[in-house]
């Protein structure tokens, strides 16, 4: 079924819209909720509340994109999941590896200042994105925002994974140097 015809549904107030959306996006948003959180109970519980979510969401909102909106939702929803389990009780794991990965290039401390320099990040990081081939803007978001394993990028590129990690450190290099040149300072 078309995105259009399901965010019909949606707004027409069908609840098969949600069966809709489960049945056509349900196993990506798992794989991503999986990747953050590396449990099946607390993925799949992710995709339920995000497709709750969804529902008491459309309308008023009118996604564009419907994965694009379903899949942010469902991270967003993966990474609270996973900083309520870490503070819970202490663990590593993918998610921590890969957002630790970025910590030298993208500051992470947040106050009331750094609010305000938030869409200049956001704006500076879609330019630097931009930038980058298609090969490797895949990967640095496969790694970044899907938190996929480097094993899993690798087999996916067909490649080594020293690749993929030799790949991933040049472009983290490379956003630094970026993002120092904007005057996004870290």
């Amino acid at each position: 079924m078309e995105d259009s015809v399901i965010i019909e549904l949606y707004l027409g107030r069908d609840e098969s819209a949600i069966a809709q959306t489960q049945q056509k996006y349900g196993k990506q948003c798992y794989k991503i909720a999986y990747n953050i959180l590396a449990s099946k109970e607390d993925s799949e519980e992710c995709v339920n509340d995000m497709l709750v979510k969804v529902w008491n969401r459309i309308p008023p909102d009118m996604p564009h994109n419907l994965f694009s909106y379903i899949a942010k939702m469902t991270r967003n929803l993966s990474l609270n999941r996973y900083s309520e389990k870490k503070a819970a009780k202490r663990g590593g794991g993918q998610t921590e590896a890969a957002l630790s990965e970025l910590e030298e290039c993208i500051p992470s401390d947040k106050s009331v200042e750094d609010e305000c320099d938030d869409n200049e990040l956001r704006d500076a990081l879609n330019g630097f994105l931009g930038s980058l081939c298609t090969e490797k803007r895949t990967v640095f978001m496969q790694r970044y925002w899907y938190l996929m394993p480097i094993s899993e990028i690798a087999q996916k590129h067909g490649c080594e994974s020293g690749r993929i990690k030799m790949m991933l450190s040049r472009i983290r290099k490379e956003l630094k140097l970026y993002l120092e040149k904007e005057g996004i300072t870290l």
